[in-house]
């Protein structure tokens, strides 16, 4: 029994269970994530959003004319997932550090291959690939939190805005969508699945050749001919073309085959469309 005991206490000399625990709490600068889909790929976008807290921001806390991590924390990053344009610069697919210069009254916007700048003093200006002014806009009102976010976001352009305070400045961003897709189009159409209605529709919404659209409509058509969606489509392009009773009739067709396929959407844009030709 006693080297029972004994066992027990040796056992319990290098097993004793630990009591220290973590508290978890908020960061005070939480990080974000966005992805926004854009072109034919995406932009991602990652930083840390400090917030106001009753202090004088720019020109204090973000000192004028020194390099800023545009953020808290970590430093700032966006990945493009195709090339890129801004201020002129073709950029390559790829993650880039997003760094700033804040002004009074403008703002330069860096975009640069350092992924890991947090201070001012670890910025080499070597590794910008591009430099971009930015006009400051003042807010009527005031953000508390950071933010960033990407706005007006079109095909082949967007704008990634900074506001904080009562301070935003926009970088622009655009890319270049149509010769892919125009590429994708001649590719596509020589091949036996043949998109004829995707091809025609882009052709349609983005100031092509619309007499090659509706051939391509047409062709559509005739690989379905209950695709109610093509022959609407098909009357705008006739419509656009001028031919404002072509236009109603293929329309009215619309309707009786959206009907069928009890869509009311298509039959309440196809009276739309009509009743803006007569």
């Amino acid at each position: 029994m006693k080297y029972l005991v004994l066992l027990f206490a040796f056992a319990g000399t290098f097993h004793l269970p630990s009591v220290a625990q973590t508290i978890k709490t908020p960061p005070p600068s939480t990080p974000q994530y966005v992805k926004q889909d854009f072109g034919l790929s995406s932009i991602e976008l990652s930083y840390s959003r400090p917030g106001v807290k009753g202090r004088k921001i720019f020109g204090d806390l973000v000192p004028f004319g020194k390099v800023w991590r545009t953020g808290a924390n970590q430093a700032t990053t966006l990945t493009f997932g195709d090339a890129v344009t801004i201020g002129g610069t073709k950029i390559p697919a790829g993650k880039y550090g997003l760094l700033s210069i804040p002004d009074a009254a403008e703002w330069t916007l860096i975009i640069t291959r350092q992924l890991d700048v947090t201070s001012p003093g670890a910025y080499k200006p070597d590794q910008d690939v591009v430099r971009v002014k930015a006009e400051v806009h003042q807010l009527p009102f005031s953000v508390e939190t950071f933010t960033m976010l990407f706005a007006n976001v079109l095909p082949s352009s967007c704008n990634l805005q900074l506001i904080w305070d009562n301070a935003l400045v926009s970088l622009d961003i655009t890319t270049d969508v149509d010769s892919k897709v125009m590429t994708q189009i001649d590719n596509a159409l020589n091949k036996d699945s043949r998109p004829y209605f995707n091809a025609a529709l882009y052709y349609l919404d983005n100031g092509k050749d619309l007499n090659k659209a509706l051939e391509w409509f047409d062709k559509a058509i005739a690989q379905d001919p209950t695709a109610f969606y093509a022959v609407y489509q098909k009357a705008r392009c006739q419509a656009k073309l001028g031919k404002k009773q072509d236009a109603i009739a293929t329309a009215k067709k619309s309707i009786e085959l959206s009907k069928q396929a009890n869509n009311p959407d298509y039959v309440a844009l196809n009276e739309k469309l009509i009743a803006s030709l007569q």
